[in-house]
């Protein structure tokens, strides 16, 4: 099979995947078998493109044009490849996940889950290959759309409104701000395509183009950049699994990762160092880090605090766009990694409490690390990584976030990045001491007793992937790092 065939398989699998999904409603095993190798094959298929990246092959194929100088296209580079094999194989792994959690938690509508999952998936990859803007419009909005029957699929009132905001947000800002930055890119260059330094540069003014970033980096909703970020608190009225990957991963990443290729492709961070709105713009990410770090110190609910947790963590990866540097966008590239595998494990560790015990919030958590040991210590990890501390993936993408700051010279960004870090040790530490060294009491004591122990096998498999993910990245970083640097010497 050709790349360019390849690449088309990697969309169109797991966008067909839901017709079989749902063929097979009333047969649980089979249909989970179709999701599991579904997710399998789709990894496989993007793995087995990977070294064609690495030798500099850009596979690319255009397969309509609906607007004259319009191309609906797609073409492999580094970071698109980076982000595919993210999602795919973290697919693979929550569909293990949710498999035990969907039939412990006693789930409704499954086939409409596993169905729109398979679509979601299938939008993330299209967004990874885009060719050019306008392709990624296309798949930015499915992704959208796709993932908000997942948002509301517990229904009643509290998923409906968490549902609606979620939309609102992300269709509004995307319809209104990115649409417009869109058609006035095109009207001013005549191409959306993707090119290693950018297409702006020389056709507009750092005027011009401070407005054009500044619709850019608010209207991608999805890297939740305030004020445009309460959609992702809402969305966690979402069963687990559709938190852990969607959330920790596949939305929130196709979100930052949207903001990296406008940066890269678009602008070119040559040309982005001589726009005026680079600067307070770096004021806005710095903010968001900052701000949402000190809500989730407030949040009881652990899923919330872990969302709040993720609006800043994001901000580091706008921060490193910014930053107009190859090292920023090195260290942007493997926190889109590094951040994934340790959020995912921690919102895996959330939902198996929740299965287990039945316990959202960290109040009622005292002790459970001795009920449930295998779960807090992958949550442990996960935490560790989301600090920054080594011998965890977290600490090798903070490393090179740090260097780039100091390389554009950017001091107020080093002293921020050191604040934040802090303050993710002052809510995650807590909870790791809550957990382990506090003893149960009343009713807790009493709630702790009647549960039995771990979650269901699959959870704790999914858990222990994701955890050692985790660590093997510190040790092993070399695929990620390899993909981002060559990422890096296009950004020239």
């Amino acid at each position: 099979m050709s790349p360019e065939i390849t690449l088309l398989a990697c969309i169109a699998l797991p966008l067909l995947a839901p017709a079989l999904i749902t063929a097979l409603h009333r047969w649980p095993n089979p249909r989970e078998a179709v999701t599991l190798l579904t997710s399998g094959g789709l990894f496989l298929l993007v793995l087995s493109l990977h070294h064609l990246v690495l030798q500099g092959t850009r596979p690319a194929i255009n397969i309509a044009e609906p607007i004259p100088g319009l191309k609906i296209g797609f073409e492999i580079e580094p970071l698109g490849m980076l982000f595919a094999l993210l999602a795919s194989f973290l697919w693979l792994v929550t569909s293990v996940y949710s498999i035990g959690y969907m039939r412990s938690h006693h789930e409704s509508r499954q086939t409409s889950f596993y169905s729109y999952f398979a679509v979601a998936l299938g939008s993330v990859m299209g967004i990874a290959f885009a060719g050019n803007l306008f392709t990624l419009f296309i798949f930015y909005e499915l992704l959208t759309l796709s993932t908000y029957p997942l948002v509301t699929h517990a229904g009643g009132d509290n998923a409906r409104e968490g549902g609606r905001m979620y939309l609102g947000y992300l269709l509004g800002s995307s319809i209104i701000l990115l649409l417009l930055a869109i058609v006035w890119t095109w009207s001013l260059t005549g191409t959306l395509d993707f090119r290693a330094g950018g297409i702006l540069e020389g056709t507009v003014t750092p005027g011009v183009a401070s407005l054009l970033l500044v619709l850019f980096i608010f209207g991608i909703g999805k890297a939740a950049v305030i004020p445009f970020h309460l959609w992702l608190p809402a969305a966690m009225v979402a069963p687990t699994p559709v938190s852990a990957l969607l959330h920790a991963v596949a939305v929130v990443k196709a979100g930052v990762f949207t903001v990296l290729k406008v940066a890269i492709y678009i602008f070119g961070i040559d040309f982005l160092a001589q726009v005026p709105a680079t600067q307070w713009l770096t004021y806005v990410a710095v903010a968001t880090i900052l701000l949402a770090s000190l809500v989730a110190l407030r949040q009881d609910n652990l899923k919330l605090l872990l969302a709040w947790s993720t609006i800043s963590q994001l901000s580091y990866i706008v921060l490193c766009a910014l930053l107009i540097t190859p090292l920023g966008i090195v260290g942007g590239g493997l926190h889109i990694v590094m951040h994934a595998f340790a959020k995912i494990t921690l919102f895996f560790c959330a939902g198996a409490i929740i299965v287990t015990t039945h316990k959202t919030r960290i109040s009622e958590m005292n002790g459970i690390g001795r009920r449930m040991p295998w779960t807090m210590a992958a949550f442990t990890i996960g935490a560790l990584s989301m600090i920054g501390l080594p011998p965890t993936a977290g600490f090798i993408s903070k490393w090179y976030i740090l260097l780039g700051a100091i390389d554009a010279q950017q001091m107020f960004a080093v002293g921020v990045i050191i604040i934040s870090t802090l303050l993710n040790a002052a809510y995650f530490l807590p909870i790791v001491y809550t957990a382990f060294f506090r003893s149960p009491k009343g009713n807790m004591e009493h709630g702790l007793k009647d549960t039995h122990g771990e979650a269901p096998v699959a959870i704790l498999l999914a858990i222990t992937v994701t955890a050692l993910g985790t660590i093997v990245l510190f040790f092993f970083p070399d695929l990620p790092l390899d993909l981002v640097l060559q990422l890096a010497g296009e950004s020239k």
